[in-house]
């Protein structure tokens, strides 16, 4: 059975900070965008996105490094079915959840027989014809009896599928629609649900790997790709503003970029650095359907050596004590 820490070539006590330095170099290397003639490269990312899942998760990692579930999260099968000499498959019968190996002679598949009737024949359950009965002491001279057929559960469906997507900024904050490309190389159009932000997950119903029972899912998640220089604080969009000295001090009407494009912004006379604009409705979708807004703080460009500026300052002190208010 294929082991996460393995697939991202990190060692078991490897920190959170590195499975996730680990992932990252890897998706950029195996993402099936960049690998379009590659149908190896989508299999691997998938590989890699599930082990970073189960990686990143402290529970389901611990339940791993316990032996309690596989590379899938899916519970290890008791008593070592399918894992010793003889046995052919691993417990669950890997991403579709199927039994392998065989028993006595003959083997059995999912189609055949239901976990629940082993620890029904095992421990004390109903009596099978020809099988292991309650309180018999042990095996029936009949093995597995049909009477354990009929009551076997649905076949189970697909392993789910992890994918990760990147998303910039401002299409997040406008909920714009994403194309992805799934494992398959079929690519879909996305659209972002009300209130995405990073680590929001979407469950694509039937994009899984197949299944007895018919497809798992794919689970989406996103991941916020850092801005050049808006950032994000809440619902709010932060961006520092540049302006000039005549501006700052005579008043002007400016341009200023949002997520959903420039806008004219009044800057007052006598605004000093650091004082902080308000532009309603341009911040990031909240999941009741409004949206924050894009908080402006106006940053003061001097200019160098500028000969102009020297000369109309030339005489001229700003005697305020404008550091009194700090003790000094």
């Amino acid at each position: 059975m294929a082991d996460p820490y393995q697939i991202l070539g990190v060692a078991r006590g490897a920190t959170e900070k590195d499975v996730k330095s680990a992932y990252r170099k890897l998706a950029k290397q195996l993402h099936p965008d960049r690998n379009k003639d590659n149908p190896k490269a989508a299999d691997r990312f998938s590989d890699i996105t599930k082990a970073y899942d189960l990686l990143s998760d402290k529970d389901k990692r611990a339940q791993y490094d316990r032996g309690e579930i596989d590379l899938d999260g899916n519970p290890k099968m008791p008593f070592g079915f399918g894992g010793g000499p003889g046995g052919g498959g691993r417990p669950g019968g890997g991403r579709t959840g199927g039994m392998g190996g065989t028993m006595g002679g003959g083997g059995f598949g999912a189609d055949e027989v239901d976990i629940s009737d082993l620890f029904e024949g095992i421990f004390g359950g109903g009596r099978a014809p020809g099988g292991m009965g309650a309180g018999s002491g042990g095996l029936g001279g009949g093995g597995f009896g049909a009477g354990s057929r009929g009551r076997r559960g649905p076949a189970p469906k697909g392993a789910s599928v992890q994918y990760r997507l990147a998303v910039s900024l401002p299409d997040l904050a406008n909920l714009a629609p994403q194309r992805i490309t799934l494992a398959d190389g079929k690519t879909i159009d996305l659209k972002l649900p009300d209130g995405a932000s990073d680590g929001t997950q979407m469950r694509l119903s039937g994009k899984g790997e197949p299944g007895p029972g018919g497809n798992g899912d794919a689970i989406v998640t996103i991941v916020e790709q850092p801005h050049p220089f808006f950032r994000r604080e809440g619902d709010d969009v932060r961006l520092d503003l540049p302006v000039t000295l005549d501006e700052a001090v005579n008043g002007a009407k400016v341009k200023v970029p949002t997520v959903s494009g420039p806008v004219m912004l009044t800057i007052a006379p006598s605004s000093g650095s650091g004082k902080v604009l308000r532009l309603k409705g341009r911040g990031f979708s909240r999941k009741d359907g409004s949206r924050g807004d894009q908080l402006v703080s106006l940053a003061i460009d001097l200019p160098v050596d500028d000969a102009d500026l020297l000369a109309r300052l030339d005489g001229w002190t700003d005697l305020r004590e404008i550091r009194a208010k700090l003790g000094v």
